[in-house]
């Protein structure tokens, strides 16, 4: 049987207590990889009886191999203490509650850190959105690894709401037409807008410069035409 490439994080980097946060992120990294990690999440059903249904042993086997799995990714990366504390435990749901119960104090406190970063983050003007928007997917992901819950939905609010002036347009069609978009895809959309507005900015920057024609009144009463703009400037000094 070989494990996952991925362990090997695990494998440097040992539950000592302090290190818990970083511990347990690396350790739902692996469980996920390998498909293990429903184990933490949900009941196993009790053992079936021999008359039960093929489908009902199959599901019993499954969670009972993603049980064992996780129980060895869990206790081969901690320290000798915890492993020997931790060995006799049936489950590995189990494991995880008593680490919980030990260094849990750390994970609420991080959490709540990872929360107060995301709901200050605010782009500024100019910058590239995918780079806000993914620095923002990243803190959502550490707040879910920690243990908190926000919504799909909720998550884009947030995103939107950290968004400069220059996306208010954006947000307000978003309102309008009740898009129901991921992260993922609201990414893309912004990236889209973002490349439409930088193109009509540009836009505005050439016909600024190519100079343009106004009517202003002259004090005879006529009406004379005066060109505004860079290619006015220009004339001046030739």
């Amino acid at each position: 049987m070989s494990l996952n490439p991925l362990s090997v994080i695990l494998k440097e980097n040992k539950l000592e207590g302090p290190n818990y946060v970083d511990w347990k992120r690396n350790l739902d990294i692996v469980l996920i990889a390998d498909d293990y990690k429903f184990v933490l999440d949900t009941d196993c059903p009790a053992k079936p009886t021999d008359n039960a249904s093929e489908e009902e042993k199959a599901v019993y086997k499954k969670c009972m191999k993603g049980n064992e799995m996780a129980k060895c990714y869990i206790l081969a990366s901690m320290s000798n203490v915890l492993q020997h504390q931790h060995h006799s435990y049936q489950f590995a749901y189990e494991i995880m509650e008593n680490l919980q119960s030990l260094f849990g104090t750390q994970s609420r406190s991080a959490r709540s850190f990872a929360i107060r970063s995301l709901m200050n983050k605010t782009m500024k003007e100019d910058t590239p959105v995918r780079d806000h928007v993914l620095e923002m997917i990243r803190h959502l992901n550490q707040i879910e690894v920690l243990g908190g819950s926000i919504d799909v939905d909720s998550q884009v609010d947030i995103i939107l709401h950290s968004l400069p002036a220059s996306f208010q347009q954006f947000k307000v069609n978003y309102e309008i037409t009740k898009q129901d978009l991921n992260l993922a895809e609201l990414l893309t959309e912004l990236q889209n807008a973002e490349s439409i507005y930088a193109q009509a900015k540009q836009a505005i920057l050439v016909d600024r410069a190519s100079g343009f024609k106004v009517t202003r009144p002259r004090k005879d009463g006529k009406a004379e035409q005066v060109t505004k703009g860079l290619k006015a400037k220009m004339g001046k000094k030739n």
